[in-house]
């Protein structure tokens, strides 16, 4: 009984522990992506955060899948389709955050978009532990 729970803790830590690198690297692509594409495509503060979203879905997913929530027993389509659903409610509470900080509120972009992305990661581990990769 003891080593049951044990190995349940020490799983929830891994868990935790690859979630958290996993949306870090996640974010850090999303933080680079944005630069770069303010810098090199000239759009919309928007639009690059879109962007950086797009190509940061994609190591989250298979970051998540691989990594964070491994001992899953749903099919990678499934998934797939359902963290996709997870990130893109996850990217309006970010792109709704985003915007409410830099153009209502006017706080730097960088930090609009860094408070975003944590109010969506909050978001996005909730529904990725208890539906998108439920066991």
């Amino acid at each position: 009984m003891i080593k049951r729970l044990f190995q349940q803790k020490l799983a929830r830590l891994r868990t935790g522990f690859w979630f958290l690198l996993v949306g870090a690297s996640a974010a850090a692509v999303h933080l680079i992506i944005y630069g770069l594409t303010l810098d090199f495509l000239k759009v919309q503060n928007e639009w690059a955060n879109a962007l950086g979203f797009i190509i940061a879905f994609l190591v989250s997913f298979f970051g998540h899948r691989n990594l964070s929530f491994k001992d899953t027993s749903t099919q990678a389509l499934q998934s797939f389709m359902r963290f996709g659903i997870t990130a893109c409610a996850g990217f309006c509470t970010n792109e709704i955050v985003f915007m409410i900080l830099y153009r209502g509120a006017r706080v730097d972009d960088w930090l609009s978009l860094i408070a975003g992305i944590i109010a969506a990661a909050v978001q996005t581990f909730l529904l990725s532990r208890f539906w998108a990769f439920k066991k």
